[in-house]
């Protein structure tokens, strides 16, 4: 299994959200492991974009990754 790094602050507010029972900062919470979700995500992509077995898996990757990133087609290339 690997280890996912999240900022110090959403571990802060985690703990004081399951320990503490501090529900004032639910709103935060979802929005930064939103964030990382999408970032992991991201990093997946880029990583099939480089190492996929074949062209064509290497090449949905990366257009996939660009689309996510929102990159437009004519910067492209």
């Amino acid at each position: 299994m690997k280890n996912v790094q999240i900022p110090f602050t959403l571990f802060r507010q985690l703990v004081s959200y399951h320990l503490l029972d501090d529900y004032s900062c639910s709103d935060e919470i979802c929005k930064g492991l939103e964030e990382k979700m999408d970032h992991l995500v991201n990093r997946q992509l880029y990583t099939q974009s480089k190492t996929a077995a074949t062209e064509e898996e290497r090449e949905k990757a990366r257009k996939e990754y660009l689309d996510k990133k929102g990159i437009q087609e004519n910067f492209r290339w």
